[in-house]
């Protein structure tokens, strides 16, 4: 989860960076990113689902937290 976005973030920064120095506008990086942010969360959206059961909620804090306890919390 968070290491994933801040490996992302990391990533899109480095190769801007790179864009911009190779002559890129920066205005147009920045807008091409806020599109592809845009269908990403788009995206999650379409496929993600509500959880509100107890048992569910466990089980995602569980697999976030990689432990069983602290999910049961």
């Amino acid at each position: 989860g968070t290491t994933t976005a801040t490996l992302l973030a990391q990533a899109m920064v480095r190769e801007g960076m790179k864009n911009v120095a190779a002559g890129a506008n920066p205005m147009i990086l920045k807008r091409g990113m806020e599109k592809a942010v845009q269908t990403i969360v788009d995206e999650i959206q379409k496929i993600s689902r509500p959880v509100d059961k107890k048992d569910a909620i466990a089980q995602v804090a569980s697999i976030s937290a990689s432990d069983e306890e602290i999910g049961k919390l």
